[in-house]
């Protein structure tokens, strides 16, 4: 068979298993996984082998720039400390304790031949450092979680992988003796990452340079594809990191180039082009996880693959519960529910799998580590998969009221009613259009907003609490935001010092963390505020 005609196939496969995985409502990865290993094990067709070259010079970048693209600068410096600090010091902390966890109890299973140095252990830990949580980012948005939550997770996600894959490196260089000490080992993983970081910043000014010159849509998405996969390869081949220099990019592009150089129309086309190839490379690449993955090799060594998960998710766990106790005390303080769904969150994807693969042929335990790696992502991907969705409702973290969505949608349908009644109005002034067909749609217009307006008022009465704190929230919000930039602008005409304009940007971006976080304990806060205040004047 020829490689185009499997790709069809796979793509047909992929759009069947999206219709059943949202008529059986399970995680659309893995309804791709589990679709992948049932035709990997019937070889109806022969796919692409899930090599090292194919996913890092067709999946990898596209997939990162996509994320990085539609991800908000301000949003990822103002929880910094949250997302930095689980995507560098939490990704080394989860390798080291990955590997000694599972050193450890590999030792009590009998009858299995598990000693291995060190070295080898946290390549394994590495391996599986990064995670994936792309159906759980997914789940989160449908389903409603907070904000900040969906963005950690997916911020976290998008940086561990450089880190993951750099460390990765650096630990298989260590294993070869190619590099004799931890300090050498600490400069070289800098040095990767800030060149990548450099060359992410040069090709995405330079795109968002040329974008501001061009007013051509297919011309736009041209450069931002040269940017996704330009600064990759141009990384990789300096021995810089390729994910971080993907990563910079996609930032600038989305953040710079986008906002200053795209119009309304230009911006839509290559936002849905993204979203788009982000869809179509996600699907190939899980179907793939799903074919290379060979149950019969993983159930020879199951007691073993049980070890290795134990591991990973107590590794994830202690960097996640560490983590937000360390940050308990500051702006960036993580609410204690939110702990359990981003341990289950720390999903492992195809990443993990070709980092296996790439191992040299001749490597120590190579086929070994490789069916741990794959039986830890299959793990992850069916247990945690399944099971973050019932576990976060129980913990009434996803999942926003049926009535605060309808209150939505018919305020929503208020407001389009006035723009049209307005824009009608304004058309019969100029008296160029026909009076009878401006009559018409004015009393459809008007219809509409006496029936949103109905059902709106039946609404508010019957969930009056959830209503006012979802109004407040996105109230609140907009208001911090006007604030922020009216400092801002004060800054730039000389009213403020950079001292004073820091300290007071700091404290909105605190109330920002805040009522992203726990909008339900600000607004009480603010109403005994209010309550008090009428009190004194009443007095």
């Amino acid at each position: 068979m020829i490689p185009e005609t499997a790709i069809l196939y796979l793509f047909v496969a992929a759009s069947l298993l999206s219709v059943l995985a949202n008529r059986f409502r399970i995680p659309y990865t893995v309804a791709l996984v589990l679709g992948g290993l049932i035709l990997g094990a019937l070889h109806l067709f022969q796919a692409p082998v899930l090599t090292h070259d194919l996913v890092f010079t067709l999946f990898l970048p596209g997939l990162i720039f996509e994320s990085a693209y539609h991800l908000s600068f301000s949003a990822l410096w103002r929880d910094r400390l949250a997302i930095f600090g689980l995507a560098v010091p939490g990704v080394l902390i989860s390798m080291i304790v990955t590997a000694f966890v599972f050193l450890w109890s590999s030792q009590y299973l009998p009858g299995l031949n598990t000693v291995m140095p060190v070295s080898i252990a946290l390549i394994f830990g590495a391996a599986v450092a990064a995670t994936d949580p792309i159906s759980v980012v997914s789940m989160f948005r449908k389903l409603q979680a907070p904000a900040r939550l969906t963005f950690i997770v997916e911020s976290e996600s998008l940086l561990n992988d450089g880190t993951a894959i750099v460390f990765f490196t650096l630990f298989l260089a260590l294993a070869e003796g190619k590099m004799v000490s931890v300090s050498a080992l600490g400069i070289q993983f800098f040095a990767v990452v800030g060149g990548g970081a450099l060359v992410g910043i040069v090709i995405g000014w330079l795109s968002s340079e040329i974008i501001k010159r061009v007013n051509d849509g297919m011309v736009e998405i041209t450069i931002t594809i040269l940017a996704a996969y330009g600064s990759f390869l141009a990384a990789m081949q300096m021995d810089y990191s390729g994910v971080i220099s993907t990563v910079v990019a996609g930032l600038i592009c989305g953040n710079y180039g986008a906002k200053r150089g795209m119009t309304a129309s230009v911006k839509m086309a290559v936002d849905t082009f993204w979203e788009y190839i982000g869809f179509a490379l996600n699907s190939l690449i899980f179907l793939l996880v799903g074919f290379t993955i060979h149950l019969p090799d993983l159930l020879s060594i199951w007691p073993l693959i049980l070890a290795a998960y134990v591991a990973v998710t107590i590794a994830r766990a202690a960097v996640i519960y560490g983590m937000s106790g360390l940050l308990s005390r500051t702006r960036a303080k993580i609410p204690a529910a939110w702990n359990f769904v981003l341990v289950l969150g720390g999903i492992r994807g195809a990443l993990s799998m070709v980092l296996a693969l790439s191992l040299p042929h001749n490597f120590p335990h190579r086929a070994l580590l490789i069916n741990l790696v794959f039986g830890v992502v299959l793990l992850t991907i069916l247990i945690q998969g399944l099971s973050i969705s019932p576990l976060a409702r129980i913990l009434k973290i996803l999942g926003g009221s049926q009535a605060s969505q309808d209150f939505e949608m018919q305020r929503m349908r208020v407001v389009l009613a006035q723009v049209g009644n307005h824009e009608i109005g304004r058309l019969r002034q100029e008296g160029l259009r026909d009076g009878h067909a401006l009559d018409v749609l004015a009393t459809y217009y008007q219809r509409e907003q006496e029936d949103a307006e109905k059902k709106l008022a039946s609404l508010d009465k019957r969930d009056d609490k959830l209503v006012l704190q979802g109004d407040f929230s996105r109230l609140y919000r907009h208001l911090l935001l006007k604030e922020k930039q009216k400092i801002l602008d004060a800054r730039e005409e000389g009213m403020l010092s950079e001292a004073s304009c820091d300290q007071m940007l700091a404290d909105i971006d605190a109330n920002l963390l805040e009522i992203e976080s726990q909008p339900e304990a600000v607004m009480e806060h603010l109403l005994a505020m209010q309550k008090s205040a009428e009190e004194i004047t009443t007095a």
